[in-house]
């Protein structure tokens, strides 16, 4: 099988329900966005902590989930389920033990690993906003803001754990 079609010369594209739309339609824009933070998910690692490359291989998994979920108008098939939100969770009170609390702002960055998390979790807050607008015209979306909701936050916490362990100091924002 070749990889290029030809069918999207003309700016559109298939769903996995067979339907065309244009590319820059609302839910190519949304599944787009979640492939891209798959993507950069996957510029990350392999870290040099086992249990972080663990779980980002499982949120890539579980993206992959999202990006058919969203890729049908049909509301058949795989999508991101409470389980997926509450495993999100745990991840994200158990990796806070290991942090001091948070009192103010941090900026974004640190290690290179630490920042490449950082902006992930970025894109994943795009990935978001993207999944609302969808949801916003009256298109099913289940789970996915919600679990997107947690892996921008997993994401933080992610940051930070490296960053502490990689003994790099958090700075706050001056404001100057």
């Amino acid at each position: 099988m070749k990889i290029y079609t030809k069918r999207g010369d003309s700016g559109k594209t298939d769903l996995a329900s067979g339907e065309r739309m244009t590319k820059d339609d609302t839910r190519i824009e949304a599944y787009g966005t979640v492939d891209e933070l798959n993507s950069i998910i996957g510029l990350i690692g392999p870290t040099k902590y086992e249990d972080i490359d663990k779980k980002l291989n499982r949120v890539q998994n579980h993206l992959h989930t999202i990006q058919a979920q969203l890729s049908r108008t049909d509301n058949k098939g795989v999508e991101i389920e409470s389980e997926q939100i509450l495993m999100m969770e745990e991840w994200i009170n158990e990796y806070e033990e290991e942090l001091e609390p948070l009192r103010k702002f941090i900026l974004p960055g640190g290690s290179e690993i630490g920042s490449k998390l950082h902006n992930s979790r970025t894109v994943c807050r795009r990935a978001e906003r993207r999944v609302v607008t969808l949801l916003g015209e009256g298109n099913e979306v289940g789970l996915c803001i919600e679990y997107l909701n947690r892996l921008s936050d997993a994401m933080f916490i992610f940051a930070r754990v490296v960053n502490k362990r990689d003994d790099i100091e958090e700075k706050n924002p001056t404001y100057v």
